[in-house]
């Protein structure tokens, strides 16, 4: 099985490469439109900032690459907010694979710290990435932008307010959390991923 990670201008991509190798997986690492359509798995990783990336991916039509997979594709974290229709982050327009609007979180109160950065549970958890024991279980959020909750929301979590922690349309799926940094919970999304 071939697993390609998505190669552009952002972090994280060497922590999600280590999780697959955990598992037992060699993923291969590129920006090749030809080897990311062959790929029977795609995972679009991402800690950056919205409006540059976009820019990087349509100087290099990674975007209508990325917005036609017919395989099972994973966004994580700024991966999942870049697979929206477009960001409050440099006011960008994104792939448009999930219409949603990505927003600034706004502390409601003084304790509110953003970014929000910390383990939080999930709740109202949806097939295939998860599975019922998975409900209330911890993850590891590292994030200023979020995705409201949708009729595409896959899990949802809470942090000044409740938001989606995951989202799926057909065959694209992705997740605010990090599963790469997420302990056995994070492993087992990736696994139900490469399961798929």
């Amino acid at each position: 099985m071939q697993i390609a990670i998505i190669k552009y201008n952002a972090g994280n991509v060497c922590s999600v490469d280590y999780a697959l190798r955990r598992l037992g997986v060699e993923p291969l690492l590129t920006d090749s439109a030809e080897a990311l359509n062959k790929a029977d798995k795609v995972i679009f990783p991402g800690v950056g900032e919205a409006g540059s990336t976009m820019a990087y991916l349509r100087e290099r039509r990674l975007d209508e690459v990325i917005r036609n997979l017919k395989q099972p594709v994973l966004g994580i974290c700024l991966g999942m907010q870049l697979m929206c229709r477009h960001s409050e982050e440099g006011d960008a327009a994104g792939l448009g694979i999930f219409p949603a609007e990505v927003k600034r979180f706004l502390p409601a109160k003084h304790e509110d710290k953003v970014p929000h950065i910390g383990w939080n549970s999930l709740s109202h958890l949806r097939a295939p990435l998860f599975s019922p024991e998975q409900e209330g279980a911890f993850v590891y959020f590292v994030h200023s932008y979020y995705v409201p909750l949708n009729p595409y929301t896959a899990a949802e979590t809470d942090y000044i307010l409740p938001f989606s922690a995951a989202l799926h349309k057909d065959n694209f799926f992705a997740t605010q959390f990090h599963p790469e940094k997420s302990g056995k919970v994070g492993e087992a999304v990736l696994k139900n991923f490469l399961n798929l």
